[in-house]
């Protein structure tokens, strides 16, 4: 996701630095950013390094990092950080700003993604759909937000990536939060894609029962979403994102660790704490950490 949307800036020329492990940034400094999109398929020229300091003159920060990752990047982050700098997170989850708020003093906002893509190697993005962002505050929405997300949304517009303001960006997160919860999981036990997922009727009645679960939760948590919203949004996954593979499916495909206990682990424990049965979400939860564990350590 890092290389989709920095890569979508620094082909609109804007001056971009990819921060990540030695191997990948080594390999996209020295060959540039491969970009197979939908509508174009070009190699970007763009600066990647494994040096965090390189972003102490930052005007944003685009937050990737895993969520099991967040506390870290931001404690690293925050001796070099400047005052004035933005940071977005295009994380999954639903807690990341609050984690990275209790760190740095930043304005630190959210962004829910719906882009489908993956690495190729080191150096090659594959982009299989979508790719737009909606941005906004958790909190009251006060004149430095406005103008804060107004030069976030206007940025990535000027890289051709669709980018607005959503009013209800908490209700926007969890919608995304859901799909997350309805579709990682079974994906990353199938190592299967979102398309063909759903072309099993047992599927269908294993995310609609997850839905259900899901909803139960979130309305304790205070966030009024109609069956029928929650409906949509699983739908349209699988129409506008079929040939995508979850992030958890890459994840285990690769021997790491997923985000599994930020998603329906998180429910489980949200269940555990309102006393709300969630077993859909803890039969899946304890499958993917069933298939962590057989990771070597």
């Amino acid at each position: 996701m890092g290389c989709f949307f920095g890569g979508m800036l620094a082909r609109a020329h804007h001056d971009v630095t990819l921060v990540g492990r030695s191997d990948r940034a080594l390999a996209i400094q020295d060959h540039g950013l491969a970009m197979e999109c939908q509508t174009f398929n070009e190699t970007i020229p763009i600066k990647a390094s494994n040096d965090i300091s390189l972003l102490s003159d930052a005007d944003l920060i685009l937050l990737c990092v895993k969520s099991h990752d967040t506390e870290k990047a931001l404690k690293d982050l925050a001796p070099i950080l400047p005052k004035e700098t933005v940071v977005l997170s295009l994380q999954n989850g639903v807690a990341n700003v609050d984690v990275a708020s209790q760190i740095i003093s930043n304005a630190v906002y959210p962004a829910v993604v719906y882009v489908a893509c993956g690495m190729v190697g080191d150096r090659v993005m594959k982009h299989h759909g979508r790719g737009e962002l909606l941005v906004g505050t958790v909190g009251e929405l006060s004149l430095r937000d406005s103008k804060n997300l107004a030069g976030v949304c206007e940025l990535f517009q000027s890289a051709a990536v669709p980018c607005e303001i959503a009013p209800q960006i908490l209700k926007d997160m969890w919608l995304k939060f859901l799909v997350n919860c309805s579709y990682n999981a079974i994906s990353g036990i199938g190592q299967i894609a979102y398309g063909e997922m759903v072309k099993v009727p047992e599927i269908v009645k294993l995310i609609n029962g997850i839905t259900e679960e899901f909803l139960q939760i979130a309305a304790q948590k205070g966030l009024h979403i109609e069956r029928h919203e929650a409906m949509a949004a699983n739908d349209a996954i699988a129409k506008t994102m079929s040939t995508q593979i979850s992030s958890t499916a890459q994840d285990l495909r690769r021997g790491k660790k997923s985000e599994i206990d930020y998603l329906n682990g998180y429910i489980v424990k949200l269940g555990k704490e309102y006393e709300i049965p969630t077993p859909l979400n803890e039969s899946v939860y304890a499958m993917i950490k069933m298939l962590e564990s057989r990771m070597p350590i």
